[in-house]
């Protein structure tokens, strides 16, 4: 048994082995080859020398996945930092949003559609109740964020909603509740039940939805309704935390949720020649956590269950922080509250300058006589092209 184990381990011990025996997408075969290959070479390397004592240092280049835990840490910071300047001095508040488990197996075999339907619905729930006169009636902001997830690494598909509790009203007046959370979570619960169910039930009127595996019995028209039936028969319950503790509080939040992945290298904790032992929470008993013990094969197999289809976008901004909106009307929200803006630290900086920033170490000065670290000529780096930048 070996300790101090990382998904790259785990994907070299059993992937080839595992390959063979699956039918798997573009993605999911992309996702496994970077992660294999990721600070290897196979990337490129760069090689630079000090001025000073002539010590010759050799960094491998990382695979840049979303799905590789290693390359997740420097564009985390980068986006959180940008996110800075969005955010005001007001409650923000963190909701989720999950769909019953019967519906898993359809979402499983329609992840591009079924995904972005969960986001349409989140949206729509909540754009439409802030707006609403009776609950807050003015037009909000918030960030969505797919995970799909449990601790375990099972199918969970659910959104993470950051949500500002204020907005403008239609006369462009600043508006909140203050502390409590403006919309009743039973009244969320239904409208964003019927919206998903709905968008649902017209994909399949539409023909564009296909089964496979488990969700192979739904193509009968009788199986299908009957389980739409069952999801309209039962409560779907979004949850919503407290709100956060200040503008600064949410911006270290955030990083928490934007590019986490199914599992992370320090939950790894063994690795054998056939299993693979991880700690996840356990909610049954309060999320204590616990140590699980899967076959190789199955550990891949739930790993590459969360790997996103081919270019989707797991981050979605909407309201006053979509793109289109934000430059205006955010810096309109901060002069009615009077609040001040959150500069970014790394904006237009380089890679060494944030490493500087970090971590409090400098890449550009030798390790061993902190002399200047000059790059080698361009024809000395060791490259290697990836076959999957053609796919």
């Amino acid at each position: 048994m070996s300790a101090s184990c990382t998904i790259q381990d785990v994907f070299n011990r059993f992937y080839q082995n595992y390959e063979k025996k699956h039918a798997l997408s573009v993605a999911q075969r992309k996702a496994a080859y970077h992660i294999m290959n990721c600070k290897t070479g196979a990337f490129g390397i760069n090689v630079s020398v000090c001025e000073e004592c002539g010590c010759i240092s050799v960094h491998y280049n990382s695979c840049r996945d979303r799905c590789c835990p290693m390359c997740q840490e420097f564009p985390k910071e980068k986006w959180v930092d940008a996110r800075r300047e969005d955010v005001l001095d007001a409650p923000y508040f963190h909701v989720v949003f999950t769909v019953p488990e019967e519906l898993n197996p359809i979402i499983y075999s329609n992840q591009k559609l079924l995904y972005d339907a969960l986001y349409h619905a989140s949206s729509d729930t909540l754009r439409e109740l802030a707006s609403d006169s009776k609950y807050l009636g003015a037009d909000i902001g918030y960030i969505c964020i797919l995970h799909t997830w449990g601790s375990k690494m099972n199918f969970h598909p659910h959104i993470h909603a950051v949500v500002l509790g204020g907005g403008l009203d239609s006369e462009n007046r600043w508006k909140n509740n203050g502390e409590e959370f403006f919309l009743p979570i039973r009244v969320v619960s239904r409208l964003f039940r019927g919206k998903y169910l709905a968008e649902l039930k017209q994909l399949w009127k539409d023909s564009k939805l296909e089964f496979h595996g488990s969700a192979e019995r739904f193509k009968n028209h009788y199986a299908f309704k009957e389980l739409l039936d069952s999801c309209y028969g039962k409560e779907w319950v979004p949850y919503c935390k407290k709100p956060f503790d200040g503008a600064e509080s949410v911006i270290r939040y955030l990083g928490k949720y934007t590019h986490r992945i199914a599992i992370s290298n320090y939950r790894i904790k063994a690795v054998t020649d056939s299993s693979v032992t991880f700690i996840a929470k356990d909610y049954k008993t309060h999320g204590q956590w616990k140590e699980v013990t899967l076959s190789g094969e199955e550990f891949l197999r739930r790993f590459l269950m969360h790997v996103p289809p081919k270019r989707f976008v797991r981050i979605r901004h909407y309201g006053l922080l979509s793109s289109r909106n934000k430059n205006r009307k955010i810096t309109l929200c901060r002069n009615l509250l009077g609040c001040r803006k959150y500069l970014s630290r790394l904006k237009d900086l380089d890679a060494p300058s944030i490493i500087r920033i970090l971590y409090n170490k400098d890449v550009c000065k030798c390790s061993f006589c902190g002399g200047k670290i000059i790059p080698l000529n361009a024809e000395q780096y060791v490259i290697r092209p990836d076959p999957y930048l053609l796919c």
